[in-house]
């Protein structure tokens, strides 16, 4: 995460205070007066409030963008599991590396936090929709238009198209996938598969061979190296994970994960350990639309047709991410562009990206994290674009001179508008056939 964050800051941002976003734009005839957008940073605190599912990865992708903006980071962790990221805030700050005063830690209760918010401070929050909701409607996030972004829970989807019948790569890949997304960090993950969406006549196939994987995972102590499978936070957290699933079986059965654990060098009654649970519910089923058993958890869901699959995935009220494994580029192409308006990235997997391919549940500094309705609304990372979250953007308008001396940029003097808009569209400054060019060097 740092990496990628300071290898795009270095290649694409300006070693200067003022970043300067987009071209000039002449908003006069004779090129005496234009105007530009220029971002800043906010003189504000980036608020960062983590779930317990990840006390590192999720500090160090909020702080790197806020970071390399130039804004102070608040780190809040999760009371659960913050006995972690105050270990690594103490290294980071041990360095010697960072200014002063660029990372803090607030460990415990929030207490009055979020009361001395101001409206050049921001918020970004990972957890759960309902506390996301509780916190945007603070009074002092109201107030001061505080900008919060949310990163809540999200029922993702996985897509299996009609052509990975068994045998084929992508069917493969897909029970693979499934697999590593139920089990990796015990299926805690915001991007885990909790919905696979599977052709009707393949779902037999695919719940045989899922199940079947599914029974040689081994759970127990992560630190013998057979284990493919640890336990969840906590006991709290278990028994949560038992309550969605009891509302799950309303609607599903269970496929696999039914049977007594067998663990390795673990005690079952002090570990919080738990077997993966693979239900099978019908294409008309509502829980598992609406509940998310947060752990090793997922539930296969028949579909007749593309309209069906596209309409399923969306009943997950907006998702993180999606994945289609499909090598049928016309099959990809519908089920992408009908799910996308509900999605904040979609992963393709088939036979030709497999290998480099980093999977459903990893997000990249480089793409958007985030995505529409249930799943919060917000956007992390996302390269630049989470660089310029912490920042304002400001229209500036006056001379190319002026202009020139604010983006520390050389001045050419005039903006020269070449028209080559036909004599009625002339009339209309907007009609967009103009060109535009800077005289000498610059372009």
């Amino acid at each position: 995460m740092l990496l990628g964050y300071a290898s795009k800051a270095k290649r694409e941002l300006p070693n200067d205070k003022v970043y300067v976003d987009g071209p000039v734009e002449p908003l006069g005839r004779g090129g005496t007066f234009v105007g530009q957008h220029i971002c800043t940073p906010l003189r504000g605190v980036a608020v960062q409030i983590n779930a317990f599912n990840f006390p590192m990865w999720g500090p160090l992708e909020k702080f790197a963008p806020a970071f390399i903006a130039g804004v102070p980071s608040l780190i809040k962790p999760a009371s659960q599991t913050a006995y972690v990221t105050e270990k690594l805030v103490e290294l980071m700050l041990a360095s010697g590396l960072l200014p002063e005063g660029s990372l803090q830690l607030v460990c415990g209760s929030a207490g009055d936090l979020l009361d001395h918010l101001t409206p050049q401070d921001l918020v970004g929050f990972t957890g759960s929709a309902s506390t996301a909701q509780h916190l945007r409607t603070h009074q002092a996030v109201i107030r001061s238009s505080v900008r919060f972004n949310a990163e809540a829970d999200s029922l993702n989807c996985s897509i299996l198209g009609p052509d990975a019948s068994p045998g084929t790569p992508e069917f493969d890949l897909f029970v693979g996938q499934l697999v590593s997304e139920m089990t990796t960090k015990a299926g805690q993950k915001c991007t885990a598969i909790r919905r696979a969406l599977v052709p009707a006549s393949l779902i037999d196939a695919v719940a045989e061979a899922t199940a079947s994987k599914l029974a040689e995972v081994v759970i127990g102590n992560p630190a013998d190296k057979s284990v493919k499978m640890g336990a969840l936070a906590g006991l709290e957290q278990r028994e949560e994970v038992r309550r969605s699933l009891k509302a799950l079986q309303e609607s599903a059965s269970v496929v696999h994960g039914d049977g007594a654990l067998s663990l390795v060098d673990a005690d079952a009654e002090r570990g919080a350990f738990m077997s993966p649970m693979l239900l099978r519910a019908a294409a008309d089923a509502v829980q598992p639309h609406e509940v998310e058993a947060f752990g090793p958890v997922s539930t296969l869901m028949p579909y007749d047709s593309v309209d069906d699959a596209v309409t399923l995935a969306a009943r997950g009220a907006g998702s993180l991410v999606g994945s289609i494994v499909s090598a049928d580029t016309d099959f990809v192409r519908d089920v992408v562009i009908g799910v996308a308006p509900w999605h904040g990235r979609l992963l393709v997997l088939d036979r030709e990206d497999a290998g480099e391919s980093t999977g459903h549940g990893s997000p990249l500094p480089m793409l958007v994290h985030g995505g529409p309705g249930r799943a919060g609304g917000g956007e992390e990372m996302g390269g630049m674009r989470g660089v310029l979250h912490h920042m304002q953007r400001t229209a500036v308008q006056g001379s190319p001179r002026t202009l020139a001396a604010v983006t520390n940029r050389w001045s050419p003097g005039r903006l020269v508008v070449r028209s080559r808009c036909t004599r009625s569209a002339r009339r209309w400054p907007s009609c967009g056939w103009a060109t535009r060019s800077w005289p000498g060097r610059a372009r």
